[in-house]
């Protein structure tokens, strides 16, 4: 096999590599314009096993890209929120790769070190191996191992309570966009949990809320509100992002926002309404992730 033939291949599996350790499509395909460049120099006939020495450069280069990343976060207008897929059904289908890439946990995988989120999702995502992951990111196997432990116990503190199936969510979704688009405040209590969290992320270009709105009443009361303030023909129309049911604001036709929702218990416990532009690129085609 060529050494473009190989990373053709790789290319799905390496892509979700790098935007689970990044959370952005655009820094993933940056990663992957750098891992085929060193990849192409590569003497193939050394090389026993092509998806692992890919994933290695990825992981190297996607870690350096973290790093880089972290400090524009630190300036950053507003909470920052990772970009959206609009992701092909069969990423669905595949529970364990659905909840990795889901908005809820891309956001629990941004409260890990450098380090801690790469082995947790070359480990508990894509199962390699400790003596590949120590290779990819410069550490002995045992203390892989120590970290790998470390960033499973805190991810398990704060991912989402448990797995909800494609028709709860979407049961669930259903009743919040007619609240929603019917102004229907009570029918928003009902499917809002108490302790809903809703964020917003305009990246400054866009108008967002800049702090976490807590709690089913403020939120409920925002959402009615900001719904009859919005000028324009405005629809709400569920769809596929990150492997789980959301919804897309369209205003005059237009792609304005890309709504996330966490669900847990049947109620909506968490809002992610992404509307800066530049993280909408990848919003207009289907991405494939695989593992």
């Amino acid at each position: 096999m060529t050494a473009t033939e190989s990373f053709v291949a790789h290319r799905n599996l390496l892509f979700t590599v790098a935007y689970e350790m990044l959370g952005s499509a655009a820094d993933a395909e940056d990663v992957l314009q750098e891992t085929w460049l060193r990849w192409a120099a590569v003497d193939l006939a050394e090389v026993r096993d092509h998806r692992a020495y890919l994933v290695r450069i990825t992981t190297r280069q996607a870690l350096t890209r973290l790093r880089t990343l972290g400090r524009r976060k630190e300036s950053y207008v507003g909470p920052w929120l990772p970009e959206p897929l609009l992701t092909t059904p069969d990423v669905a289908d595949d529970v364990e790769l659905a909840d990795s890439v889901s908005m809820a946990m891309l956001l629990v995988l941004e409260t890990l070190a450098p380090t801690e989120r790469a082995v947790f999702v070359l480990r508990d995502v894509f199962d390699v191996g400790y003596d590949e992951i120590a290779e990819a990111v410069d550490k002995t196997p045992a203390a892989v191992r120590q970290i790998a432990h470390r960033a499973r116990a805190h991810v398990a503190a704060r991912r989402p309570r448990g797995v909800v199936t494609q028709d709860e969510s979407r049961g669930a979704l259903d009743a919040f966009r007619r609240a929603v688009e019917t102004g229907d405040l009570q029918g928003l209590l009902d499917v809002l949990a108490p302790d809903v969290v809703l964020l917003g992320d305009g990246g400054g270009i866009k108008q967002a809320v800049l702090r976490p709105v807590v709690g089913a009443d403020k939120v409920a009361r925002l959402l009615t509100g900001g719904w009859a303030r919005v000028p324009g023909e405005v629809r709400l129309e569920p769809v596929q992002v990150n492997g789980c049911p959301a919804l897309v604001l369209q205003l005059d036709g237009e792609l304005d926002a890309v709504v996330a929702v966490r669900i847990d218990d049947g109620r909506v416990t968490g809002l992610y309404a992404v509307r800066n532009p530049q993280k909408l690129s990848h919003m207009d085609r289907e991405t494939t992730l695989r593992r």
